[in-house]
């Protein structure tokens, strides 16, 4: 068995073109490319010297937008100056007013003395009359807030008594639950039938028992102590004495 033949033959794609002949290019090449119609230099010209007006014209338009800026500055300028010198010259009259008056007053004061002095009365018995209403408001004010002030140290009190008991209820719970917890078989019967409330007022007069008992017997010791230094005292009289008998 012979191996196949799997050879191709070689093809030049120089030759093959020229074989076909001349392609039909679609589009301009760079013949027409290179032969396009150019403007001469004066349409450059031209053209430039367009663009150059169109620029002038902005040009021109801005410069009479500043100039009208301009006139409208200068007019609120004026006005404000205006506006500053007839304030300047008010307060020049008001001064020259001023002393004229002053002048004129001290020239007729011996005339109008006596009417000075009944306004002067009538402004004094005014103020009087205000300050005797203004010592009745405060006070009336003080007196509404000292009221205020014990009705609310009487309502701190209350809450403080009722905050105190709502602790000790629930410590007196507190301890209930941990008995129960702690010692559940050494619980006697009854304490199971009866309610917690119940069962709180019991440890409470226990509790007051219990401390009730400790007073008496911190009594006992103070008045044991007492009892001993008082023989002590006799015995040293009685061995002071002793030596000075004979």
């Amino acid at each position: 068995m012979g191996k196949r033949d799997n050879r191709v033959a070689y093809m030049n794609p120089i030759a093959m073109a020229r074989s076909r002949g001349p392609i039909q290019s679609s589009g301009p090449t760079i013949q027409d490319y290179l032969n396009r119609p150019r403007p001469t230099w004066e349409e450059v010209k031209e053209q430039l010297e367009k663009k150059k007006k169109g620029s002038k014209a902005l040009a021109e338009f801005e410069e009479k937008m500043n100039e009208n800026w301009k006139k409208e500055l200068e007019k609120h300028r004026e006005k404000l100056l205006s506006g500053n010198e007839s304030s300047s010259k008010k307060r020049q009259r008001k001064k020259k007013e001023k002393k004229s008056g002053r002048y004129s007053s001290s020239s007729s004061s011996s005339s109008d003395s006596s009417s000075s002095s009944s306004d002067s009365e009538d402004e004094d018995k005014k103020q009087a009359k205000r300050r005797k209403k203004k010592k009745n408001r405060s006070h009336k004010s003080s007196e509404s807030s000292t009221s205020e002030t014990e009705s609310d140290s009487k309502d701190s009190l209350k809450k403080k008594k009722k905050s105190k008991d709502a602790t000790e209820k629930e410590k007196d719970i507190k301890g209930f639950s941990k008995k129960r917890k702690m010692y559940p078989e050494d619980k006697p019967l009854s304490s199971e039938s009866l309610s917690e409330s119940d069962y709180i007022e019991e440890v409470r007069a226990k509790k007051k028992k219990s401390s009730e008992e400790r007073d008496k017997a911190t009594e006992k010791t103070k008045k044991k102590k007492k009892h001993k230094k008082h023989s002590k005292k006799k015995k040293k009289k009685a061995a002071s004495s002793s030596p000075d008998s004979p």
